[in-house]
């Protein structure tokens, strides 16, 4: 996979992902599809209102319903959900985390019990991969053992040496079954113990992955204690590979990390914010509730040139999530993940003129 650098500001990056379905400028913020849709948008809306490059799906969910082979068969993830943007899905590991009451560890990996019928599954490094080959994505994840904190260190050692072996057979696997277009990013584990992520990210980095994720994080830290191990980890990564931070998070979460050497990032905030009537402006944050906006006839952001911002006011929105009219959640998903994806072009565009710090003071300055 080709990673080019075009630009760093201190250690804030902008580069260029060059992959199967289309290049990636970075610093980028992946919209989340993980049933191989976001929700109440369709590829159209992703492609022709949002111009994103790159979704995240969700292997534990794909091959669960509708399974691996059917959507193969249907032509991967791009051929069954018409998005022809690029893919990158999830292994799985986050999966056993959430629904630990479901799982138990296993020699070869995790077995779980489906949450739709009770069924009996074992994820190994090996089958996880062999399912997103079956998608066809872009970038496939490795399976990592993920750990809620506050862990203690006994159990937080053991998930970086199982995320290590994992890694090691993961990549064995991929070098031999993958296809010409299906690249493989490693997850750095630790917890927020400075050793053990300087541990888990220096033995990754003697393995030749195509790039590397920060795995672990926003699952019971406190946000300084995030930053300061995406700060540490971040240090022990290849330049020349790209880093994605999973699962985070708030404007302010994703400027700090980019201030920090991040590429990628992925989260539902912004559309799950969107279905329950919060949206990000320009301004800040902004309540479809309130009263206030019963009767405005002005656009969610007078600043924003999103498709809902063009077409609607604030007393339409309004009155379609109080009649909880479907509509809300399409228009309401279009504006959130645009500011978004703005945000993020907005910060390559100041890294590149070498003004990162006053864009995100900027843009802080509202949230």
């Amino acid at each position: 996979m080709d990673f080019i650098l075009n630009g760093v500001d201190k250690k804030a990056r902008a580069g260029t992902l060059k992959l199967a379905h289309g290049k990636v400028a970075t610093p980028i913020f992946m919209p989340v599809g993980t049933q191989a849709s976001v929700k109440s948008l369709d590829a159209i809306d992703l492609q022709a209102h949002l111009s994103t490059p790159i979704i995240l799906g969700n292997t534990y969910h794909l091959y669960l319903r509708p399974g691996a082979s059917l959507i193969q068969k249907l032509g991967g993830l791009h051929g069954f959900s018409k998005f022809q943007g690029n893919f990158l899905t999830d292994s799985g590991g986050f999966q056993a985390f959430s629904l630990k009451h479901n799982t138990k560890a296993h020699a070869d990996g995790i077995v779980f019990k489906s949450h739709i019928d009770g069924s009996l599954h074992l994820f190994t490094p090996q089958k996880v991969l062999d399912i997103q080959y079956a998608l066809n994505s872009d970038i496939c994840m490795v399976l990592d053992d993920l750990v809620g904190l506050p862990a203690p260190f006994n159990r937080l050692k053991l998930a970086v040496e199982k995320t290590t072996e994992w890694a090691k057979a993961s990549l064995k696997h991929h070098k031999i079954h993958a296809g010409a277009t299906n690249y493989i990013f490693a997850i750095v584990q630790g917890g927020i113990d400075v050793d053990l992520r300087r541990q888990s990210a220096l033995e990754l980095s003697a393995l030749d992955f195509d790039g590397y994720a920060i795995g672990g994080l926003a699952v019971g830290e406190s946000a300084k204690e995030m930053q300061e191990t995406i700060a540490h980890t971040t240090e022990f990564l290849p330049q020349n590979k790209p880093r994605y931070l999973m699962g985070v998070g708030t404007p302010q979460d994703i400027l700090n990390a980019i201030e920090l050497g991040v590429d990628m990032f992925d989260c539902v905030m912004p559309t799950r914010n969107a279905r329950n009537g919060t949206l990000f402006t320009s301004l800040g944050k902004l309540s479809i509730k309130a009263q206030a906006q019963k009767t405005s006839d002005a656009p969610l952001d007078p600043a924003c040139t999103c498709y809902t911002c063009k077409h609607y006011s604030k007393a339409y929105l309004h009155h379609l999530f109080k009649a909880k009219e479907l509509l809300y959640f399409r228009l309401a998903s279009l504006h959130n993940l645009h500011f978004y994806l703005e945000l993020v072009r907005g910060a390559r565009e100041a890294i590149l003129r070498g003004e990162y710090a006053d864009y995100k003071t900027c843009m802080l300055a509202c949230y």
